[in-house]
């Protein structure tokens, strides 16, 4: 749909540069025609044209259509050559594939007659017209401003890509590390609490039985404390092993099973880990030396996290470049394009447009209008 809109913008505005067509060229003879129609038969994503059809060849006829009224039957037809539709087609999106190439000519062809149809109506007289055209023309200069843009964002030389290199080496180191994640609570068995709770307490002598199930007796806050500072305490003790040289992966398991988590425990090892990969308050990691372990991390979704290096390399330049190279090119974009879409910049009337409606705000009902206020007679400051 993307791509049909901008086809029939910019079309539009080329076919006033097609009003009046070259002297129609020979036509193209049936065996060019089947080798052009032949040339979308698979292969590589972007085929070129047959050689034989010329630049000065036909590859559109637009039959019964032409600019000379006095001219009927089939004298009155026009016709497109390789070359003019190739100007088309460039501008659109180059090396287009034939399906793409057949759409475009297909609007193309139906623009011309539409659009010609449209001015013997005066349709492209009046302002309404001037002003569509104005913010056509706008657009147009838009998309190419944005497509030189990422053009010269693209111009990343191999010196530039040294020097990022240098300066932010650190985002190119990769570990391997074990890591041990303790959660921060235990799984409480409200089932089993509930169990010991009527055991205890037994029903009372002649008593009928209940009728009604009973909910689940919930850990109480005074539980939730200690629970959490037994985990607190665990994380240290398993930290303080993990220095002693114990197995990661045993002490992840311990970990598992006194959280009262069920299935198997999750695997210690992570592997090829870039710092950028690493949540925020985990890069430090990066700086541990082979054998070295953490301190325990606490993460704010609710856990407690050890690491152990394992190995650590720094990536070479020649595997990084290309990275690099995306990555600057889209800074700099991105840095381009802030000039244009800084909210900052914008001042728009509030009386005029309404307030601002945040994600929060609910959307008022269809045909609800505000209610106008009373404005005052007293004059607005300056």
């Amino acid at each position: 749909m993307r791509f049909q809109h901008f086809v029939c913008l910019l079309l539009a505005g080329l076919a006033y540069g097609q009003a009046a067509p070259p002297a129609p060229a020979p036509a193209t003879p049936p065996a060019a025609a089947a080798t052009t129609d032949q040339s979308a038969a698979p292969a590589a994503p972007a085929p070129a044209p047959e050689a034989n059809v010329g630049p000065d060849d036909t590859v559109i006829t637009l039959k019964g259509f032409c600019t000379d009224s006095s001219l009927q039957g089939d004298a009155c037809k026009t016709v497109i050559t390789r070359a003019q539709f190739e100007k088309i087609t460039a501008a659109l999106q180059p090396n287009m594939s034939p399906a793409v190439r057949r759409q475009a000519a297909t609007f193309y062809a139906r623009l011309l007659k539409m659009s010609a149809d449209a001015e013997k109506r005066g349709l492209d007289k009046g302002p309404m017209f001037d002003q569509k055209l104005a913010i056509a023309r706008m657009q147009i200069l838009s998309q190419e401003l944005t497509r030189a843009m990422q053009e010269d964002s693209a111009k990343i030389t191999d010196a530039d890509i040294e020097e990022y290199y240098k300066k932010n080496e650190g985002n190119f180191e990769q570990a391997t590390f074990e890591r041990i994640f303790v959660p921060r609570t235990k799984q409480f068995d409200t089932a089993a609490a509930k169990s010991s709770a009527s055991s205890k307490t037994g029903p009372a002598a002649g008593a009928k039985p209940a009728t009604k199930p009973v909910t689940p007796a919930q850990p109480t806050e005074a539980q939730t404390k200690a629970a959490e500072e037994s985990m607190k305490k665990l994380a240290d003790t398993l930290r303080a092993r993990a220095v002693k040289g114990e197995d990661p992966e045993k002490l992840q398991t311990e970990a598992h099973v006194a959280a009262g988590l069920p299935g198997n425990a999750p695997i210690s090892k992570m592997e090829k880990v870039r710092r950028t990969a690493l949540p925020q308050n985990h890069q430090t990691v990066m700086s541990l030396n082979v054998g070295e372990v953490s301190e325990v991390i606490a993460h704010p979704n609710g856990g407690y996290y050890i690491y152990k290096m394992i190995s650590k390399e720094t990536l070479p330049l020649d595997t990084v470049k290309p990275e690099i190279k995306n990555t600057m090119s889209s800074q700099r974009y991105r840095d381009g394009m802030q000039t244009f879409q800084n909210p900052a910049s914008l001042d728009l009337n509030d009386a005029y447009f309404g307030p601002v409606r945040n994600s929060a705000m609910p959307v008022p009902p269809r045909g609800v209008r505000p209610v106008p206020q009373p404005q005052s007679q007293s004059k607005d400051p300056e």
